[in-house]
């Protein structure tokens, strides 16, 4: 075990200085304050792992690969100078330090993201180091043994839905009162503790931003950053997820005006629970809100959601589709797939789920399933988007497919409206995009052939 320490550093975070217990946070409006000893009321640990370790390993041969971590922990300990950086095994990393305000949590983990957004110059060659972060705060002076088992937790998760996941030792979702969240909820969509994040999707001929997806998210004024998977099902529950639904159309109205004022016209896709489309209140309302604004939307939906009520299911969307909504099928290959639902949905995208994506350059078996389903996607004059691309090999090879679009960590991970608009501008997707195949070429032949 090593320990990587810093005495001091200012680290920026949207070009402003931030430290995790000495922030200035204007989108939160709250000054959190200095740490003091006889004033801890929290205490924290963020498990950081190298998500692409082992692409970097086949890059940089084992010997180099395993000395990465070093390298992650300096950064690591230059972004978040007051921590205390401890180094275990060859991929992974784990920071602990205390703050009197449960918000220090959210600063850290804001601070961690940005620090790895730039490239590592590993022996003259400049490297992306993906990593994957679980977080764990637990309130008072208790014992450290939930802290880890729920840190340990918290990167299970971020495994598997490829974001960073933070719990509370005090209040983790299996503690949380539901009914207190469920009322919580109600009040927050009236009191805008909501937000959404954009992920891009890149059309890979055309080399440009075809559209985003709107990922809604939940600023709990009290427990913090509460996760999709643990609200979305209570306002289902609820029937709050109409209300949801519709702030979540009427917020992507108002950033796409916003984006249009930048130069940027952009459809933007909102995912749709299954239970709305059988709701004929909310295809009303959602279908005024679009024909008023002239909004460029589409909305996404599961197959599963249309074996709900498939008549009512498949009517309603052929109504959104008449109004110009563009209808995306979501995660195919996940559940239920059915050619049956499939050639009589409306539907002129669909996204072929993460779970053969990540597998795709690994695997024998995914890219014969990625490849028979591009085909059948465009018989059926649907465009394709792969979901959860991470590495070049897998856009390059999604490319020789014939795949339409991407959307994944490996362009941009979910953003808020600001920075989507300076990721638009700076436009390094675009060179990114525009050289995939050099190195591919063997890839390329292999595949156009079969």
């Amino acid at each position: 075990m090593t320990d990587v320490r810093h005495s001091q550093f200012e680290n920026s975070i949207a070009r402003g200085d931030a430290r995790p217990c000495d922030a200035d946070l204007p989108a939160i409006g709250a000054r959190l304050p200095v740490v003091r000893a006889a004033q801890v009321d929290w205490r924290f640990l963020i498990l950081a792992e190298i998500a692409n370790f082992a692409v970097l390993r086949r890059h940089l041969g084992r010997a180099r690969a395993d000395m990465l971590i070093l390298d992650v922990a300096a950064r690591i300990s230059d972004a978040l100078p007051d921590a205390r950086v401890d180094i275990f095994g060859r991929d992974r990393a784990e920071i602990a330090f205390e703050c009197d305000a449960r918000l220090a949590l959210d600063v850290a983990v804001s601070a961690l993201e940005a620090a790895f957004e730039g490239q590592f110059d590993i022996d003259g060659e400049l490297h992306l180091i993906h990593i994957r972060l679980g977080a764990a705060a637990a309130a008072g002076h208790g014992d450290d043994v939930h802290l880890v088992e729920e840190a340990e937790s918290a990167l299970a998760e971020a495994r598997t839905e490829r974001v960073t996941v933070a719990r509370d030792v005090t209040g983790n979702t299996a503690s949380i009162d539901r009914s207190d969240l469920a009322r919580d909820l109600t009040r927050a969509i009236d009191r805008e503790e909501l937000f959404l994040q954009y992920q891009p999707k890149v059309h890979l001929r055309r080399q440009e931003i075809a559209s985003v997806e709107a990922l809604v998210r939940w600023n709990h004024p009290t427990r913090g950053l509460v996760l999709p998977g643990d609200f979305i099902p209570l306002a289902e529950e609820s029937q709050d997820i109409v209300a949801l639904t519709l702030w979540t159309i009427r917020r992507s109205i108002k950033d796409q005006k916003t984006l249009a004022a930048h130069g940027h016209d952009l459809r933007i896709f909102i995912n749709i629970a299954g239970v709305l489309l059988a709701d004929k209140r909310f295809v009303r309302q959602a279908c005024a809100l679009v024909e008023e604004s002239g909004a460029q939307l589409g909305f996404e939906i599961t197959e599963t959601s249309v074996i709900r009520d498939p008549d009512s299911a498949i009517l309603n969307l052929k109504i959104f589709a008449e109004i110009g909504i563009v209808i995306a099928i979501d995660d195919y290959g996940a559940g239920l797939s059915s050619l049956a639902y499939l050639k009589q949905l409306p539907a002129r995208e669909l996204k072929i789920d993460k779970l053969f994506v990540t597998q795709l350059t690994s695997s024998n078996r995914d890219p014969l399933i990625v490849r028979s389903t591009i085909d059948l996607a465009h018989a059926l004059e649907m465009e394709v988007v792969a979901e959860g691309v991470e590495t070049q090999a897998a856009m390059a090879l999604l490319s020789v497919m014939g795949c339409d679009m991407i959307q994944g960590f490996l362009i941009s991970r979910p953003i808020n409206l600001d920075a989507l608009i300076h990721f638009m501008e700076d436009g390094k997707y675009q060179a990114m995009a525009a050289d995939m195949r050099a190195p591919f070429n063997r890839l390329a032949t292999v595949w156009k052939r079969g």
